[in-house]
C-alpha cells in the first residue's frame, strides 16, 4: 500500500477532515532565545514509556501493557542512522488544546508554546523542521480525535504530540470510557503511520485552582485516570512521555501563568527542554536544545487580578453554566461519604470505571492481526 493510500485509510477510522494546517519553517532560536542548558537528570522527572512505569500488580492499567503495538519506524530509523526517512526535513505534528497552541507564552499578537520552541530544536544546524500546530483551545479530546488527527495523518509526520484530557475532566459529560477509546485510536492511527508520538500527563486543575478539598478531590480523581490512561497507550504505542503530573511541575508557581491552568514562558521552555531530551536521547532531535531562560518577567499579582476580572471571568462563567452545578453535587458526595468515613469507596468507584475503560480497548493492530 502506497504512503497516501495508507494515510487515507488510516484517517478514514478517525472520521472528520479539513485541509492541513500552515507550514511554518522552525530552524534554530534566534538570538536572544538561547538560554542555560541544563542535563536531561535534572528538574522534573522524565518517564521514557518504552519502559513501563512501576504500576501495581493490580493496577488498571497493567492490563493493556502486554497488548504493545509494533514499534514505529521512525525509532527504527533513528537507530539504523536513517532519520527521517523520507529523506526530507523533519515534520513535527502538534495536536490538543491550549496548553500546545501555546497560551501563556504570548509572541507578538499570538502565542508560542513548547511546540513550536521544540520544533527549532529538532533539526540540525543550518537545517529547517516543517511544523504545523492543530492544537485548539478548549479542545475535548473528541475533537483531537474528529477534527485534528485526520489533519495530522495527512501531514504524514515524524513526530506528532498528543496531548489533550484536562478540558475533558472539566465537562459536565466527563466519560473515562470515550476519553479511552478515542485517545486509542489516535495513536494507533498516527504509530500505524510510523510517527514517533509525544506524550504528557498532566496536574489536576483542581490542586492549580487551589480549589476546597471537597471541589478539588473529584477532579483529581477524573484527572489520574486520564492520566493512567494515557501513561498505558503511551506504554502501547512506545510513545516518548513527559510526567508533569506532580512534584516540581506543580510545586514550583514560576512555571505557570497569571491563570494557574496554563504554562507561562519558563513553564512551556522546560516541556520543550524536556520533549528535546528525550528525542536526543532516542538520536531523533539533532538540533540545539531549547534555551530555559524566559525572555519576559513572570505575571505580576496585578496581571493575575487583571486576568481573574477579564478573561477568568468569562472562563469562570462558561464553566458555571456547564461543570459547576456537577461538581457541586459531587463535593456534596464527597463530603458525605467523607462524614461516614466511606471516601474510599469514590477512588474505588473511579478505579473500576478505569479498568473497565482500558478492558475494553480493542487490541493494537499487530495483536489483531496475530503477528
Amino acid at each position: 500500500m502506497t504512503l497516501d493510500a495508507r494515510t487515507e485509510a488510516l484517517a478514514g477510522a478517525l472520521r472528520g477532515g479539513g485541509a492541513a494546517g500552515t507550514v511554518v519553517r522552525a530552524g534554530r532560536e534566534a538570538p536572544g532565545h538561547q538560554g542555560a542548558r541544563t542535563r536531561a537528570s535534572d528538574g522534573p522527572a522524565l518517564l521514557r514509556t518504552a519502559r513501563a512505569p512501576a504500576f501495581p500488580r493490580d493496577h488498571p492499567v497493567r492490563a493493556v501493557l502486554h497488548d504493545r503495538a509494533p514499534e514505529p519506524r521512525g525509532r527504527q530509523a533513528a537507530r539504523a542512522g536513517w532519520w527521517p526517512g523520507h529523506g526530507g526535513a523533519v515534520r513535527f505534528v502538534a495536536l490538543g488544546d491550549s496548553l500546545t497552541e501555546g497560551v501563556g507564552d504570548p509572541v507578538g499578537e499570538g502565542w508560542r508554546g513548547w511546540a513550536a520552541l521544540l520544533a527549532a530544536g529538532l533539526a540540525a544546524r543550518g537545517e529547517a523542521a516543517e511544523f504545523r500546530n492543530l492544537a485548539v483551545s478548549g479542545a475535548l479530546s473528541r475533537d483531537v480525535v474528529e477534527h485534528q488527527a485526520p489533519r495530522a495523518l495527512a501531514c504524514a509526520p515524524d513526530i506528532a504530540s498528543v496531548v489533550v484530557g484536562v478540558n475533558d475532566t472539566l465537562r459536565r459529560g466527563f466519560d473515562i470510557h470515550a476519553f479511552a477509546a478515542g485517545l486509542d485510536r489516535v495513536c494507533a492511527a498516527l504509530a500505524g503511520s510510523g510517527a514517533v508520538l509525544l506524550t504528557a500527563c498532566l496536574p489536576d486543575p483542581g490542586t492549580m485552582l487551589g480549589l476546597p478539598a471537597p471541589l478539588a478531590r473529584p477532579l483529581a480523581r477524573r484527572q489520574r485516570a486520564v492520566n493512567a490512561v494515557t501513561h498505558a497507550l503511551s506504554a502501547r504505542y512506545g510513545a516518548l512521555h513527559l510526567h508533569m503530573a506532580q512534584g516540581t511541575w506543580v510545586a514550583d508557581r514560576s512555571l505557570w501563568s497569571a491563570d494557574r491552568l496554563h504554562p507561562g514562558e519558563r513553564g512551556h521552555r522546560l516541556i520543550a527542554a524536556r520533549f528535546h531530551a528525550l528525542l536526543a536521547a532516542e538520536g531523533l532531535a539533532a538540533g540545539d536544545p531549547p534555551g530555559q531562560e524566559p525572555e519576559q518577567p513572570p505575571p505580576t499579582r496585578a496581571a493575575a487580578l487583571r486576568w481573574l476580572l477579564t478573561a477568568g471571568t468569562g472562563w469562570l462563567a462558561r464553566r458555571s453554566t456547564d461543570l459547576l452545578p456537577q461538581l457541586l453535587a459531587l463535593a456534596a458526595t464527597e463530603v458525605r461519604h467523607g462524614a461516614r468515613g466511606a471516601g474510599g469507596r469514590l477512588d474505588l468507584r473511579a478505579s473500576q470505571a478505569l479498568s473497565a475503560a482500558l478492558a475494553a480497548l480493542p487490541a493494537p493492530p499487530r495483536a489483531r492481526m496475530g503477528e
